[in-house]
């Protein structure tokens, strides 16, 4: 089965800085809620100009009503706040940075949309197709494990989980009235366990790495059942993407069998610009049924990869997988928060378009 879109991207695009100073200043007090909103619409506009003149059919809002990739879920679900994660961020010159993740202190409730404006803004503005993101069940959980939650509140670890799956089903639901085909769901907890360091972790927590994986599927199994025909849905594995670090390395083989097996959704974007996602051998588990995105451009760096090396790469993917399931896009979003990586926009434009520029060297 082919993918959506042979060239597509992830989802988040750099911020341009007078967007960061609209949500300084609304932060400030210094413009209004109107006029912060003025200068969103202005700068999503702009973003759908770009991955349109990209070559880009697969088209999204750049996440910039956030503060990033997941904070909107936070925010708009009830019971959520943020405490310090277990894991943290590190470079390659040693460097680390924390970071606050998803805390549950209240019962689980959808009382507003999540990603439904983002949407209907979009569709507005492009004759592409809207693709909304969204991060998985996991994220709720896996960065404090069994801290994650208020017992207090949740007891019953099963109530939590009906409540937290009820929550996507909702807005899934929602998506669907509105016509929206493309949902991604970004998921960085499986995906780190391909590191054995994140897997000791875990195991030092006294969970156990393959029951928890079971559990993380069985999730995003959960949410996207019922979803209705007409609707695709793609899973984003992320090692961690914050200013050019990561959380996690290591290859897919430690889950690619189950997880592309087992988990119910239509296509795999999967990171491959560098050494530490490691080989295309586990792409020989991918099922007939379901496709791959390739994602061997950097979004982290602002070199931008020869159009030579990068059909290279496409072709060693072919030996383990058809082509024709496949597509390429960047490994992940260019701003998983408002900092954004290390590049300029022009950088971003460029790797976009070279994106564009690959699927059609290989797919025509």
């Amino acid at each position: 089965m082919a993918p959506m879109f042979r060239a597509d991207h992830v989802g988040s695009l750099l911020r341009p800085q007078d967007l960061k100073d609209a949500f300084r200043e609304a932060h400030q007090g210094k413009i209004t809620d109107a006029q912060l909103e003025e200068v969103k619409a202005r700068c999503i506009r702009d973003a759908i100009n770009l991955q349109e003149d990209a070559g880009l059919q697969s088209i999204t809002d750049g996440e910039f009503r956030r503060g990033s990739w997941f904070f909107g879920f936070v925010q708009a679900v009830d019971g959520l706040t943020t405490r310090d994660s277990l894991f943290d961020f590190r470079d390659s010159t040693g460097g680390h940075a924390t970071f606050q993740t998803a805390y549950v202190d209240g019962k689980l409730r959808r009382t507003q949309g999540i990603t439904t404006e983002e949407f209907s803004f979009v569709r507005a503005n492009t004759d592409g197709t809207p693709k909304v993101t969204m991060p998985t069940p996991s994220l709720v959980h896996f960065f404090r494990l069994d801290r994650a939650v208020d017992r207090n509140v949740y007891p019953d670890m099963d109530e939590f989980w009906s409540d937290l799956i009820a929550i996507y089903r909702e807005e899934i639901a929602a998506l669907a009235a509105l016509g929206c085909r493309s949902v991604q769901l970004d998921e960085v907890p499986i995906a780190m366990m391909c590191d054995p360091n994140v897997r000791a972790q875990v195991s030092k927590a006294g969970i156990d790495p393959a029951a928890l994986l079971d559990s993380y599927i069985r999730a995003i199994n959960d949410v996207v059942r019922g979803r209705p025909a007409g609707m695709t849905v793609s899973l984003h594995l992320c090692k961690g993407n914050y200013k050019g670090h990561w959380m996690a390395e290591g290859g897919y083989e430690a889950i690619s069998e189950k997880l592309f097996n087992e988990a119910d959704v239509d296509t795999f974007f999967l990171e491959y610009e560098s050494e530490r996602a490691g080989g295309f051998e586990p792409l020989r588990h991918v099922p007939k049924t379901k496709n791959v995105v390739l994602g061997l451009i950097s979004s982290k760096t602002p070199e931008l990869e020869p159009l030579d090396q990068l059909r290279k790469r496409v072709d060693e993917a072919g030996r383990y997988m058809p082509l024709d399931q496949a597509g390429v896009s960047p490994q992940c979003g260019f701003a998983s928060s408002v900092g954004g990586n290390p590049l300029s926009i022009d950088d971003e434009r460029r790797k976009l378009t070279r994106v564009v520029e690959l699927a059609y060297a290989v797919w025509g």
